[in-house]
């Protein structure tokens, strides 16, 4: 379990998140919703160790952001954020390999080999595996890059808005592929996502933020609802129930 409790942070004296407290159980898909500038990216940024906390604590299981060494995080928590910088030139063998970093210091074993194979094999990539980045289209891209974090074989992946720049199949493909991530790997996958019906479709657990706090938290059929969309996202949107869950009509 994720535990963030009393999280504040500040930039230039600015509040940007104001006494966060959450739980995000082991295994499933959590998904961070809320308007521009909620503070959904800070957040993750400080659950990584992107960012210094400045006042509250994180726990990742028995570890503690901040007391904790970054190789220990390494091998415990991962995270894609908004604009990866990785060369172009690499191939997505290559990328795929520093996923295992943590765990082999530039000397990977057959061990290693195994987990990359595995993981873009997972992703579906592997006609693309001697490729360089340069060369692929965005959505190929972002597959790569989650092939990368799931070779670092962490229980916890987290994702800031890897459905950016990616088209309505793009993201579809994308996030049936956590989907099975989540349940056929056992992983932990915490996503920023900006589509409320991606969350609603896809998630287990929607945690939605605004101004620096949490407004709601739980289930997609607990959060999600005109309420929501009204005072998080200052907006009204009609809604309707399908299989199971809503979805808000633009």
């Amino acid at each position: 379990m994720i535990k963030i409790e009393n999280l504040s942070h500040q930039i230039g004296g600015k509040p940007i998140l104001s006494g966060i407290n959450a739980d995000i159980p082991r295994a499933g898909i959590t998904a961070l919703i809320g308007p521009n500038g909620a503070g959904k990216s800070t957040l993750l940024s400080l659950i990584a160790r992107l960012e210094r906390i400045q006042l509250g604590t994180v726990h990742v299981d028995d570890l503690q952001i901040g007391q904790c060494s970054d190789r220990e995080l390494a091998q415990r928590l991962s995270i894609l954020p908004q604009m990866p910088d990785q060369p172009l030139r690499l191939t997505v063998r290559e990328l795929v390999n520093f996923g295992r970093h943590p765990y082999h210091a530039g000397r990977p074993s057959a061990a290693d080999h195994a987990k990359v194979k595995e993981a873009i094999e997972v992703l579906g990539i592997e006609d693309l595996a001697d490729r360089s980045l340069e060369t692929l289209s965005g959505g190929q891209r972002q597959r790569a890059q989650i092939a990368m974090i799931f070779a670092q074989d962490t229980t916890y992946m987290l994702l800031d808005e890897p459905l950016n720049n990616l088209d309505l199949a793009g993201s579809r493909t994308l996030m049936r592929i956590l989907r099975r991530v989540s349940d056929d790997h056992g992983k932990t996958i915490v996503i920023v996502v900006h589509d409320i019906n991606i969350a609603s479709r896809y998630a287990d657990r929607v945690v939605a933020m605004k101004g620096g706090r949490i407004a709601r938290q739980g289930s997609p059929i607990e959060v999600i609802d005109a309420a929501l969309i009204r005072d998080v996202f200052e907006t009204d949107a009609e809604l309707i129930e399908i299989d199971g869950g809503r979805i808000v009509l633009s």
